[in-house]
């Protein structure tokens, strides 16, 4: 764990608050300290600050305590420098208020609260006699499978973090966060990869839950049923809305009508899916010996210069310097190990009759 932010470490004279280990001022960019030690508090805290990196890599996990005023992030701020971020927090200790987007959620250790970097906030503990601790995780907004729309209902509300996928997700922030040296910085991207998949769980599910058609009906039976083969068969290149149709003896329309009631499509949840994959392959530093049109074909991408577009659109960056991004977190300066070839996984385009055979036994 490193600590890139301390408040007791800063030099008493008004100097500004530089990271530590860095040598220049925090990098708002880069780094969870990007909203913390941006903030605009009007009284000095009665209590200290600190933010520790636990994981490294596109998707970080940090352990943050602090004091009587935490953060305001401004307008001004965000013009400044946005790091186009969600932060999800798991409050541990102490008591909080987080304002944004007309919304105010007053939490309790176990909660669980979901901010974004492009809105201002206001995060301020309300229990001032009590330092409050958090665990932090903080990852790009472009990675969350839940359109925008729906998640801004969600920001600066209460998720339950006690039952359910929350708990999934609170439990495993808390134990990578209390023992971090159990993991290598290898670990880092994989637990990640996890991470993610189980904040959009939380935030799906309570997206769900403000007008998607209720979890027993058969429409949402249905839906889980189409996914669920859809994850399964993401390398077969003729993976359509039609072929997935046909599997499930629906017609085109009403596919469109389930996954629209989701809000998506099923050519947009395929291809998020597929990108997905191939994102956490290119950061997987055990397959860097995959080249990039490799690691695009095993995920049913068949055209390099159509996935190039797709993974840009999605990511902000092209696939190759994602790749260099994600790996240049985890692996050591020093001392690199020789991995041996991980498997390619699914083989290439499977035959017309085969394909025709899974559909019809889907």
């Amino acid at each position: 764990m490193e600590t890139v932010f301390d408040k007791e470490a800063l030099p008493r004279d008004g100097s500004p608050a530089r990271a530590r280990g860095t040598g220049g001022p925090a990098r708002g960019t880069d780094t969870p300290q990007s909203t913390i030690a941006a903030s605009e508090p009007p009284n000095p805290p009665a209590h200290g600050a600190r933010v520790s990196i636990v994981t490294r890599g596109i998707v970080r996990i940090s352990a943050v305590s602090h004091g009587s005023r935490v953060c305001r992030r401004t307008p001004a701020a965000i013009r400044r420098a946005d790091p186009e971020v969600y932060l999800l927090a798991l409050l541990r200790h102490g008591r909080q208020g987080v304002e944004q987007a007309h919304n105010h959620a007053s939490l309790g250790p176990g909660d669980l609260v979901l901010v974004d970097s492009s809105r201002p906030f206001d995060v301020r503990a309300e229990d001032c006699d009590t330092a409050s601790g958090s665990v932090l995780l903080q990852f790009p907004k472009r990675l969350l499978p839940v359109p925008e729309p729906r998640v801004a209902r969600l920001l600066a509300t209460p998720l339950c973090g006690t039952r359910g996928v929350g708990r999934l997700l609170a439990r495993f922030m808390t134990d990578v966060a209390d023992e971090p040296a159990l993991y290598t910085l290898d670990d880092h991207a994989r637990l990640g990869h996890v991470a993610l998949d189980l904040a959009a769980a939380v935030v799906a599910h309570h997206a769900d839950g403000e007008g998607a058609p209720a979890s027993g009906s058969s429409q949402h039976v249905l839906f889980l049923r189409i996914v669920s083969f859809v994850d399964r068969h993401l390398h077969v290149p003729e993976l359509s809305p039609a072929a997935i149709a046909a599997a499930h003896r629906i017609s085109t329309r009403y596919l469109q009508r389930i996954f629209r009631s989701h809000g998506t499509s099923p050519s947009a949840y395929v291809r998020h899916r597929r990108l997905d994959r191939c994102r956490r392959d290119l950061a997987d530093p055990a397959m860097a010996h995959l080249p990039v049109h490799a690691v695009a074909a095993r995920w049913g991408f068949t055209r390099p210069a159509e996935f190039n577009r797709a993974f840009r659109t999605a990511t902000g960056m092209p696939p190759g310097a994602y790749r260099v991004a994600a790996v240049a977190e985890d692996v050591p300066t020093t001392g690199t190990r020789p991995r041996p070839p991980t498997p390619v996984g699914p083989p290439g385009r499977p035959a017309a009759t085969t394909w025709q055979r899974r559909l019809r036994t889907a």
